[in-house]
């Protein structure tokens, strides 16, 4: 007799994430022998600099491999201390940081520590899969503000200030956004910050992963820095993962209050205890070293970005906005809607769009249902060239097959 599987009720509000469901089914079509072009994940298509692996090297020649403590190695922690006060000018101490495998785990730890039941987040669309359904499961309420087109996706201080309730817990910001590349200049955050100084008792999530990845005109701040009242109920999320071409050696950084550092801490050390000791000592010299990388690497971002605006706004069709920052494009599908594929199913929204893409275009793009934003789907310009370039032409192609 098979037995019956006995799963959590939590699992029933979980779902799997937009970006990691279609880069998996877009894996088994190229699996299956299909012309896809797999560009719907957030990862770099640079190597990590070479001043990095040799850190790692190092540490595995120096026997560095070991157990660490479970938030993070002294070495790294200090790093981080001093990339804060360098780079952002927010002053922490070594025991308001913790190192985690990803960003990812910090915010999903710092949610735990924090939501109870009834409990509201108020997350800006489109925003990054994960923060709504981590609320959910932990039976909290996300509380979405759509961020309009016409905004640049960004929040305003009245919508803000609008949403605030007493169960309100938490503001998650996240500049360069994903997937908007949207960027909040210091004025922005100044205005945001002003709102949420009426309100004490609301934490603040500064998701600061795409940080170095700007372009033009537009600098990076972070709201701590802007508004340092703020600072004893923000935290601040950030990783190498992203900047530094480190997204395989998995190590996201966080600093905020202590006593949610403290248990952040007690959560990890049930679930992962401390990253892996080389990755830590690969991350010490990412922070402490140059970035030359960064900024020769963003050249090329930059150079992607304007060749796939360009051509997505010549397709009849689609449109989309210049990102400020991070590698993505956030492409306005409504002038899809309601044309007919040469199979003869009509597209009436972006899930259905981004399924055409892939099954007629051979390019995986995420839609924006995803990222709570309709209707959009979202093209990654952190790829080769000849990838992005490949993937516009295709995108034309799909759409010229459609009908009336």
């Amino acid at each position: 007799m098979t037995q019956r599987p006995h799963l959590s009720p939590m699992l029933g509000r979980l779902r799997e994430s937009a970006t990691i469901g279609v880069t998996r089914r877009a894996r088994a079509l190229k699996d299956a022998g299909r012309d896809v072009l797999v560009i719907s994940g957030g990862e770099p298509d640079f190597d990590t600099p070479d001043h990095i692996k040799e850190a790692a090297f190092r540490a595995i020649s120096g026997g560095q491999t070991k157990y660490t403590a479970t938030d993070g190695t002294p070495e790294l922690k200090q790093a981080i201390v001093r990339k804060l006060k360098r780079d952002n000018h927010v002053d922490v101490g070594v025991d308001q940081v913790v190192v985690g495998t990803g960003a990812k785990q910090l915010i999903f730890n710092a949610l735990m520590a924090t939501i109870a039941p009834g409990d509201e987040a108020i997350i800006p669309t489109p925003s990054w899969v994960s923060y709504p359904d981590i609320v959910e499961l932990l039976e909290g309420r996300p509380v979405l503000l759509e961020c309009s087109r016409a905004d640049s996706f960004k929040l305003t201080p009245a919508r803000l200030d609008a949403a605030i309730t007493p169960r309100t817990r938490w503001l998650i910001l996240n500049s360069p956004c994903n997937p908007s590349g949207a960027v909040y200049s210091a004025a922005e955050l100044r205005a945001l910050a002003e709102v949420l100084l009426k309100y004490p008792d609301v934490m603040i999530m500064s998701d600061d992963i795409y940080e170095y990845i700007v372009f033009d005109d537009h600098v990076f701040a972070t709201i701590s820095e802007i508004e340092p009242r703020l600072s004893e109920r923000t935290l601040i999320v950030n990783g190498v993962s992203k900047g530094h071409c480190m997204t395989g050696w998995r190590i996201g950084f966080c600093a905020g209050p202590r006593w949610l550092v403290k248990a952040m801490v007690t959560l990890q050390g049930q679930e992962t205890n401390g990253p892996s000791s080389i990755s830590q000592a690969a991350a010490v010299a990412a922070l402490e070293g140059t970035l030359e990388n960064v900024r020769r690497n963003n050249l090329v971002y930059q150079r992607r970005r304007d060749f796939a605006v360009d051509r997505i706004n010549r397709i009849p069709g689609l449109s989309c906005d210049r990102p400020q920052g991070a590698f993505y494009i956030y492409v306005d599908v409504s002038g899809l809607l309601g044309r007919r594929t040469p199979q003869g199913m009509v597209l009436s929204n972006d899930v259905e769009v981004a399924d055409y893409m892939l099954q007629e275009g051979g390019v995986a793009l995420v839609p924006g249902a995803g990222f709570n934003a309709s209707p959009y789907v979202r093209l990654c310009f952190a790829y080769s060239d000849s990838v992005v370039e490949d993937a516009c032409h295709r995108l034309a192609r799909a759409c010229e097959k459609l009908g009336g």
